[in-house]
């Protein structure tokens, strides 16, 4: 991309803190943005002045004093006013939860919490302004479902006597995945599916599982597209990956899996079942 980001970082209200900002402000340089900051204790009006002076794609907000519910949507407000929309709004400080949701719901494209690494904020920054302007994939969006839930089991028939006999479910063609040595068998349910997982041997990563933890939810899998680029981004996120590059997995589509120390303990798969259903190979 030849474009050059260009972001203002402005501490809003009476917060006399700007440690986290300036810290922000220096990865986004450090990662080829130019930075414009406007120091301590800008009005919302001086904030969209200053933004549509500078020409920014990007004002990111920083917000110790709780003010945030007010402070941001009036940014976001005054951008309106100015038909200003374009310029995208991102924030961090101490904000709980909810509020961040809520703000997100009002048009605020991202809030950072506090231990989020600088590295990730860099690379949404990055995307969602590309994205903004047309120049990229757009991977910002959440997931479309989940494709299934991976259960590690000793033998597949053994626990279908459960989920046939009681839950009354019946599983598709079991098939092997040498590559991964094990047996899977995919029981649908609803709108996702549970994926049975049997070692075929002593080596294989779900043999190790079973071994250390024993039966029971090996891996959530979550449907998505654009699974190379979505990969990449991660990467640049500093999210671990286990899969580098998409493979094929049981399902005849590509897989990828994420590190579970990234997502609290869980291993995450990212899947794009669009390809098995449109005949693209992996």
């Amino acid at each position: 991309m030849n474009k050059k980001i260009r972001v203002l970082i402005a501490k809003p209200g009476l917060d006399g803190h700007d440690r986290g900002a300036l810290v922000i402000a220096q990865a986004l340089r450090d990662a080829g943005m130019e930075v414009i900051y406007t120091g301590l204790r800008q009005s919302p009006k001086q904030i969209v002045r200053a933004a549509l002076q500078e020409d920014v794609d990007a004002i990111g907000l920083s917000c110790l004093s709780g003010a945030h519910n007010v402070l941001f949507p009036e940014v976001l407000r005054l951008l309106k006013e100015e038909k200003a929309e374009d310029i995208i709004v991102f924030g961090g400080g101490v904000i709980p939860y909810h509020d961040a949701v809520a703000l997100e719901e009002k048009g605020i494209k991202k809030i950072f919490t506090p231990g989020t690494s600088t590295k990730a904020v860099a690379a949404f920054v990055e995307q969602a302004v590309y994205e903004n302007l047309g120049l990229k994939k757009e991977l910002l969006q959440p997931p479309t479902g989940v494709d299934h839930i991976g259960i590690a089991v000793h033998s597949i028939e053994q626990a279908m006597t459960f989920y046939g006999d009681h839950l009354h479910l019946k599983a598709e063609a079991t098939v092997e995945v040498p590559s991964e040595g094990v047996r899977v068998a995919f029981v649908p349910v609803g709108n996702t599916k549970l994926e049975l997982l049997e070692p075929l041997n002593e080596e294989s990563p779900v043999a190790a599982f079973l071994k250390k933890r024993g039966e029971g939810i090996h891996h959530v899998a979550f449907s998505t597209g654009s699974l190379e680029e979505r990969l990449e981004q991660l990467k640049k996120e500093g999210i671990p990956v286990i899969t580098d590059k998409p493979k094929t997995g049981a399902g005849g589509y590509p897989i990828a899996f994420l590190h579970p120390k990234a997502s609290n303990g869980v291993l995450v798969e990212l899947c794009d079942p669009k390809q098995k259903e449109e005949g693209v190979k992996s």
